[in-house]
């Protein structure tokens, strides 16, 4: 990364320290180390391809190793113990990245630029050989607190690389711009920059294929019916089926009169039943049957009764 350190600043030990760092990362970027925007002296400023962040650097006045916490009063502890910073107390380092963010989105905006793509960081820079966990804290969007020196830079590297999510529109011409706004007295040449990687002009914009909504196709509604012709076929199943029926009930009665037809008598059985039915001839020596005397009725009290 290519470093520009303001004329004339005393930087602190942790400041240096962070020089180191930042002269050491691998990738394309200009720090802006101890800026003066307006009246605000801020840390640093790194202007990246995908956008600005505006750093604030704070040293140990002690080996202070454990676990980090931030707590929502303002209040940050290693371990349970009280953070021993060099200069001012950890309430104030909040609103000091804030305003200096905010500084420079004014600076840029008055410059006629786009001042969204800002962000900032509280940078605790401890003695070497010194672990403070976690290596990164989010306080709010847009704003964190890492851990950085040159024996682990690893967090730093990784929030430089991925702050922003803007595409890559810092060219050469919009950082010389930055830097003049920002007013940075010793401003790196355009020669510098695009040895830097920093790209000439803007990368064309990707072509966005329109969204082809497909064809809904509606099919025309089948045309209504004729009532006479629907009349004409009821007519006819009707008439259909009123001829089943009658064929059913003829073949019913069919099937009924054949099972149950009588069977014919031989003529035989015809002959004996009258030959053993003659009546008899009364001859002359025959007697007459009795005759039944016919009941007379009684009167009451009638003797011959």
């Amino acid at each position: 990364m290519l470093v520009r350190i303001r004329p004339g600043a005393q930087l602190t030990g942790a400041e240096r320290e962070l020089v180191e760092c930042l002269r050491d990362y691998p990738s394309t970027g200009l720090a802006l180390v101890d800026c003066q925007v307006g009246d605000r002296r801020l840390g640093a400023v790194i202007v990246t391809p995908r956008g600005i962040t505006v750093l604030e650097v704070r040293g140990f006045r002690r080996r202070q190793s454990g676990l980090l916490t931030v707590a929502a009063d303002g209040s940050w502890k290693i371990s349970d113990s009280p953070l021993d910073l060099e200069d001012e107390s950890t309430n104030a380092l909040t609103d000091q990245v804030e305003h200096g963010v905010h500084a420079v989105r004014v600076a840029l905006e008055q410059a006629l630029q786009e001042g969204k793509h800002v962000c900032g960081a509280v940078i605790l820079v401890p003695y070497r050989g010194v672990v403070v966990r976690p290596a990164r804290t989010t306080l709010r969007p847009g704003l964190d607190v890492l851990v950085a020196n040159t024996v682990d830079a690893h967090e730093l590297r990784v929030y430089l690389e991925g702050f922003s999510a803007a595409p890559r529109e810092w060219t050469v011409d919009r950082v010389i711009n930055t830097c003049t706004a920002l007013g940075v007295g010793e401003v790196p040449s355009r020669a510098e920059l695009a040895e830097e990687g920093f790209a000439a002009n803007r990368p064309a914009p990707t072509p966005v294929a329109p969204q082809v909504r497909p064809v809904r196709k509606v099919s025309a509604p089948p045309p209504p019916v004729d009532p006479s012709r629907r009349g004409k076929l009821v007519g006819v199943a009707v008439f259909v089926a009123a001829l089943i029926g009658v064929f059913v009930v003829f073949l019913v009665v069919g099937m009924a009169l054949l099972q149950e037809s009588p069977k014919t008598r031989p003529m035989s059985d015809t002959s004996q039943t009258t030959s053993t039915t003659r009546a008899p001839v009364l001859g002359p020596s025959t007697t007459s049957a009795p005759v039944t005397p016919r009941k007379t009725a009684c009167w009451p009290f009638q003797t011959d009764c």
